[in-house]
């Protein structure tokens, strides 16, 4: 129901509104002669106070203020695969085509296009009951997307009709009718509130890996299918990076990228690449599987605050199809500078460093919408959307009130580390600081489907590198001539650990994605050096010698062996390492 006010007061982003007595909150709302979008976000009897997700200079009281009477919401279809958007899901193409280079003010354009035809091939007949998440029919939508055409969640009934052949995103394509008798026309395109979550059936236990390839993670801190993590650290530590491995190399069908308040050549950045970069799961480009929301710093504030929503809310419609989606948020820190800003201009009382007191709230609302789940509809099929932050502390100061609620809220941290990053040590992820909580529930995954060894390798990894550091401590204080044999055996593994294992090269065509299956090869080689030299050593093997053996060299370079070599050249050097050992042992007992 439309209602109609006149503006009060305008401060910044916030416009006040009077007489708006029929509207509600979070409606969406068109402000002034340029009719700028907007959404109510608090109500004080006929006072509305209205997030602009537009610029308002030279707006000012006495214009009028229109309410459409529908929360903001996302439209949901055939053509979101490939688009690239702004935080409340105009599409930044289409408004160029329209307005030209120099973007004006109030510019509509549908999120979906309105005169694109989509092959519909429908595989439920008349006569069926339906209801909320049955899938209709198919649409191929990229040549890796099959679009499944869903019931709405909120409809159910007996399917009157439903035709096969091309179709735009507003033709009716069937019908339904209730037990009321009421018909209800169906869509190739549905429409959902942003600020609620999708329904689902039932949210499953986290217990499988979101496999990305990139070492680090996976071995030590991997993140789950549905599971939630986020990447803090200061400029420079390649945080950017490590979100493109992800969207790049993650078991994942579907990637919702949003850029939320990036700096604009960032942005840039990743418009002029993802079309570019070469999509190793498909062999096609990534932006065949990927929706980008694009949300620069200096487009308005309060835009940014929606972003997040506008993408989760895509997200969530193709878990429902059954995908596997990862949905990467860079940077959450931006999108919270938002809430303060709005928080400051409502004249709440403010949290600590000036953010609202509900900022972790409202990150735990954001965070909880992912999970692995069994969708709505009749075939129970099993979709996850995993949730990985970016957070951009100011010097990397994680104490500050964004990255500690993130903290309290993931199961994931991956702490990146400037000094790391100045050693060129990538990804720079402390092994020291990181943590992941979903280790214990995958563990059966882990021992049955890649090797019963994988958890007490990681584990040994984990100790000897945490070892290194106590050692590192006395070295620095009394050298390392204090050190017995045994403990510069500890040391050495764990350089090998941390330049053979951990370190890996992003743009190295082989070293850019390590399979579980060679993580665990590459473990076996660096522990069994150290297991088998430390036997050497109790046998009066000569420590120097021991460390200069060629077939570390061979270890270190094993991670630049394609995947179907790597078995043949793991016994090759296993052979190589038992004989120059026991070479160094003999020459040893001579001597």
């Amino acid at each position: 129901m439309e209602s109609k006010g006149i503006i009060r007061k305008v401060s910044g982003p916030l416009v006040i509104a009077s007489d708006m007595y029929d509207a509600n909150m979070y409606d969406v709302v068109k402000v002034s002669k340029y009719g700028l979008i907007g959404e109510i976000i608090e109500m004080h009897n006929d006072l509305a106070s209205i997030q602009v997700y537009e610029e308002t200079s030279g707006l000012g009281p006495g214009e009028e203020v229109i309410s459409t009477g529908a929360p903001l919401s996302v439209e949901l279809g055939p053509g979101l695969i490939k688009s690239i958007y702004d935080g409340i899901q105009r599409p930044l193409d289409a408004i160029m085509e329209k307005a030209g280079t120099n973007l004006q003010r109030g510019v509509s354009v549908p999120s979906l296009n309105r005169e694109r035809k989509w092959d519909f091939k429908p595989v439920l007949s008349p006569g069926t009951k339906v209801s909320g998440g049955m899938i209709l029919g198919t649409v191929t939508e990229t040549d890796i997307v099959e679009h499944k055409i869903m019931v709405p969640p909120n409809i159910e009934g007996e399917l009157t009709e439903l035709n096969a052949g091309s179709f735009t995103v507003t033709d009716c394509i069937g019908k339904v009718k209730d037990k009321n008798g009421k018909i209800t026309e169906l869509q190739l395109m549905q429409k959902w509130p942003v600020r609620i979550g999708r329904p689902y059936k039932e949210k499953l236990s986290p217990d499988i890996p979101l496999v990305t390839g990139q070492r680090v993670i996976d071995t030590l801190f991997p993140i789950a299918k549905g599971g939630v993590g986020t990447v803090p650290g200061p400029f420079g530590s390649g945080k950017t990076v490590v979100q493109h491995q992800l969207a790049k190399w993650a078991d994942a069908d579907i990637v919702v990228y949003i850029g939320c308040g990036e700096r604009g050549n960032e942005m840039t950045d990743v418009l002029n690449e993802f079309p570019e970069i070469h999509d190793p799961r498909t062999g096609k480009t990534l932006m065949e599987r990927t929706v980008l929301i694009a949300n620069t710093s200096d487009m308005p504030v309060a835009a940014r605050e929606a972003s997040i929503y506008t993408g989760i809310t895509i997200a969530e419609y193709f878990r429902d199809m059954g995908y596997s989606v990862v949905l990467l948020a860079d940077s959450t820190s931006r999108w919270a500078e938002a809430l303060r800003e709005m928080s400051g201009r409502l004249e709440e009382m403010p949290g600590e460093e000036g953010y609202p007191a509900y900022l972790g709230s409202r990150l735990a609302g954001f965070y909880e919408r992912a999970g692995r789940v069994i969708s709505i509809g009749d075939d129970n099929r099993i979709g996850a959307l995993s949730i990985v932050g970016a957070v951009s502390p100011q010097g990397g100061d994680i104490s500050e009130p964004v990255s500690q609620a993130t903290l309290r809220i993931v199961k994931v941290f991956w702490n990146l580390d400037s000094s790391l990053a100045y050693r060129r040590h990538f990804p720079a992820v402390n092994w020291l600081k990181s943590y992941s909580l979903y280790l214990d529930m995958m563990e059966d995954y882990y021992s049955q489907k890649v090797s019963p060894d994988w958890m007490p390798l990681r584990n040994r990894i984990m100790v000897l590198l945490q070892e290194e550091a106590e050692l590192d401590e006395i070295v620095k204080l009394v050298g390392m001539d204090a050190l017995n044999a045994n403990d510069r055996l500890k040391l050495e593994s764990a350089r090998s650990i941390r330049e053979d294992y951990l370190h890996q090269d992003a743009f190295h065509e082989v070293d850019t994605y390590t399979s579980l299956a060679k993580q665990c090869i590459m473990m076996r080689l660096v522990l069994g050096y150290y297991d088998m030299t430390t036997k050497a050593v109790e046998n009066g093997a000569n420590l120097q010698k021991l460390i200069d053996i060629p077939a570390r060299e061979h270890i270190g370079r094993i991670k630049y062996v394609p995947e179907d070599k790597v078995d043949a050249e793991y016994k090759e050097i296993l052979k190589e390492l038992e004989s120059q050992i026991n070479e160094v042992i003999n020459n040893s007992s001579e001597d």
